[in-house]
């Protein structure tokens, strides 16, 4: 569902990790959540509102990741969005991506205490969801463009 990016943790984290998993310590685990309350957990996010002008954002953002033909698009009265999504990304993401950012948003939205999904909940969801889904081509690598920099246009044009 999401791609996390995470840092190398600070150096006396990293002993402690390092100690705990290369000796004979074994962590007291207990169950947080039974099986049940995890399904319940789900079906309360499944039913939270969200407006269809957010699942269409949602929707908006993944189109805007993949190339498209130029008969398609409608020959060449490209945007300047789709110039660089052409110019730079291989492969772009798919419905599921649409899908976890709705998911995401709703579960975001339910974690702050709010009875509805709210744009920016969409918009945080946007680089842990496509960071791995946009799969750019040789000219983004030779010009340093990364996927994150893919979404950043994206996010500025898409309205």
């Amino acid at each position: 569902m999401f791609s996390l990016y995470l840092d190398y943790p600070p150096r006396e984290d990293e002993v402690r990790i390092v100690k705990e998993t290369t000796s004979a310590y074994l962590p007291d685990l207990g169950a947080v959540l039974s099986a049940q309350e995890i399904l319940d957990i789900q079906g309360l996010v499944r039913r939270m509102p969200i407006s269809g002008e957010l699942v269409e954002l949602a929707v908006r953002i993944s189109e805007a990741t993949r190339p498209v033909r130029k008969e398609r698009a409608g020959g060449d009265n490209l945007s300047a969005l789709q110039h660089f999504i052409q110019r730079y990304v291989a492969w772009g993401a798919g419905p599921r991506a649409s899908q976890y950012m709705v998911i995401g948003a709703k579960a975001r939205a339910i974690l702050e205490g709010r009875e509805c999904v709210a744009r920016e909940d969409i918009l945080a969801m946007t680089y842990p969801v496509l960071r791995h889904r946009i799969i750019t081509n040789f000219h983004a690598e030779a010009e340093g463009i990364d996927s994150r920099r893919v979404i950043d246009e994206i996010v500025r044009e898409v309205r």
